[in-house]
């Protein structure tokens, strides 16, 4: 515990879930569990195991309210986030370690427990992959939640005082979970990073949230007055009144720009001077369609095919994807869907497509190469979207295409997928647009082969990013290294762009960039066709595009082509904002 002091204490973190949040701190102790170790007789055994049967079935009961209660909040798809810890609950691995070594060492359930889910833990942090090393939360979790059922004792989050910020080591996701705005207003961790579950709860519960900042639980009491900037990572002890006033100010003014930008809903993605460029949302699935609507998407410029087969847990049937990919052309028509073929491996699989465990699976068998791989389930999924596509909005996207040959394998089973649909006498468009993703230097740099067989390119800004400079934007240690205007990037960008141009195809970007309103004008200079963003993102951007003129665009984007650094393109950026748009600065 610190002691108190009025002195104001400015901090930086990491932003993980937009807004302020100013409050008491309510400083969350995260002690360990304390596990008994004892020995137990062989007749005991029987007990204990049954005992952990009843543990089992009261924290998959636990975590299924959690998921209820979030459905109400969020979207469901959040809420399927917790899928990853009732897939522990049902790993016949685990629970069978853990009755083998009940019975083999005769100690007491609670204690083999702890011990099984400690190797599992360590056996993921030993991965050389971020994102596979944050599932660690997952299994301790789990593992605590199980225990704390076999001890009969509270949860972390059960007594919470209203009105306060949590502060504390770290947060597990369904701990987060289990928050709500009528709890708590926001929290702040020492850990933690943009892609953990725990920031993707927060989000989905729109609490600020400000994360990574390494030592706040030795800086802060409970009861002391904080500050929490979810939007740039910034916390504050004892903010001072100028402060205060300051962030209620620009509290309003977000409030008011937000306001300002919703009655852009029905207005085109249109700059002053009268160019025009399609302005579309990302999408997961159908109950993400109504967002897109609402914020006032041209169409789907990226489904994210594999969340439909991943919030199940398991490969939809041909007929599902049917039946789902037709539900959301109809929804959206007469604006474009276009539908990404599974984008499946390194952090993503579900049981009937995993593969071997790879050294590093983000360069490893993912994406089209896994669909290439499996050709029975890829032309399954190609049937059920060639039957959806017979409105006539509906288009094709490869993922991580790096070479010619992908593309026309991937065209050769997309023609054989057609003659069979066309066998079973279903109507579909013979002349779906097909195009791919430019995610990998590869792709950029043979963009002018690609474009010669297919109808349109997206690029994926954030694979794009990370592969070019080789920083996973997921890892504390190296995130600053993150720069989409890293000079490199920019090339590989303007070089996509042009060879689409110069075959006679259109280009968009589907990645985080195309969301950020300060690139916006960078982008558009650059010749950029399409934007697909979040749907919450589009208003922001479609007032981007709006206070331009696309001169002003061209001019911006010939100066960064030439600059030396990833920083002197985000000041120039930044200084055309300021002067065109000021009021997006109050609120990225």
């Amino acid at each position: 515990m610190t002691e108190r002091s009025d002195t104001e204490i400015v901090l930086r973190g990491i932003g993980v879930s937009p807004g302020v949040a100013i409050g008491p701190a309510f400083l969350l102790l995260l002690e360990q569990t304390h596990v008994p170790e004892r020995n137990i007789a062989a007749s005991d055994v029987g007990a204990e195991i049954r005992r952990f049967e009843e543990a089992l079935i009261e924290t998959r009961k636990q975590i299924q309210q959690i998921q209820a209660a979030l459905s109400l909040q969020t979207r469901a798809q959040d809420a399927s986030i917790l899928d990853a810890h009732l897939m522990v609950l049902d790993d016949r691995t685990f629970i069978e370690e853990v009755v083998g070594s009940v019975q083999d060492k005769l100690k007491n359930i609670e204690w083999m427990v702890q011990e099984a889910s400690d190797r599992y833990a360590a056996v993921l942090n030993a991965v050389e992959d971020d994102y596979l090393r944050e599932r660690v939360a997952d299994v301790h979790d789990v593992g605590r939640r199980i225990i704390r059922n076999l001890l009969g004792t509270a949860t972390l989050v059960d007594e919470l005082p209203a009105d306060h910020i949590i502060v504390a080591h770290d947060l597990a996701p369904s701990e987060t979970a289990a928050l709500s705005k009528d709890s708590v207003v926001g929290f702040a961790t020492n850990l933690g990073s943009p892609t953990s579950h725990t920031a993707v709860m927060a989000r989905a519960l729109e609490l600020p949230a400000v994360v990574g900042l390494h030592d706040i639980t030795e800086r802060v009491s409970s009861g002391d007055n904080i500050l929490i900037d979810g939007n740039k990572g910034v916390l504050i002890i004892n903010p001072s009144q100028d402060q205060l006033k300051r962030y209620g100010k620009v509290a309003e003014a977000r409030r008011s720009i937000e306001a300002v930008l919703t009655g852009l809903q029905h207005e085109p993605a249109e700059t002053k001077d009268g160019h025009r460029v399609v302005l579309s949302a990302n999408a997961e699935g159908p109950e993400d369609v109504q967002a897109v609507l609402h914020y006032g998407a041209h169409g789907i410029g990226l489904l994210r095919s594999e969340f439909l087969h991943l919030s199940r847990n398991r490969a939809m049937t041909e007929a599902e994807q049917t039946q789902v990919y037709t539900q959301v052309a109809e929804q959206i028509a007469p604006a474009p869907l276009i539908i990404r073929t599974l984008d499946l491996g390194g952090d993503k699989f579900f049981p009937d497509l995993r593969e071997q465990q790879e050294v590093n699976p983000f360069l490893g068998c993912r994406s089209i190469r896994l669909s290439l791989k499996y050709p029975d389930y890829f032309k399954q999924q190609l049937r059920a979207i060639l039957r959806a596509s017979a409105g006539g909005n509906v288009k094709i996207m490869y993922p991580m295409i790096s070479s010619v040959g992908e593309v026309l394998d991937a065209n050769r089973y997309l023609s054989e997928a057609k003659e069979e649909v066309l066998a079973e006498g279903t109507a579909l468009n013979m002349n779906i647009e097909v195009g791919v993703m430019i995610e990998l230097p590869a792709a950029a740099l043979t963009a002018d082969t690609l474009a010669e067989h297919v109808d349109f390119f997206s690029i994926g800004t954030n694979d794009l990013v990370q592969y070019t400079i080789a920083v996973d934007r997921g890892n504390e240690n190296v995130a600053y290294l993150y720069e989409p205007t890293h000079p490199a990037v920019l090339k590989l960008i303007k070089m996509a762009i042009d060879a689409a141009h110069a075959n006679g195809i259109w280009a968009g970007v589907c990645g985080e960039m195309a969301a950020d309103p300060l690139m916006t004008g960078l982008l558009l200079g650059m010749g950029v066709d399409e934007l697909s963003v979040t749907p919450r993102a589009v208003p922001l951007v479609k007032d981007a595009v709006r206070s331009l003129n696309f001169s002003q665009a061209s001019e911006l984007a010939t100066e960064a082509l030439s600059c030396k650094s990833a920083v002197d393109v985000l000041t120039i950026c930044r200084q055309l904002t300021q002067e065109v748009a000021p009021e997006i600065l109050e609120l990225v």
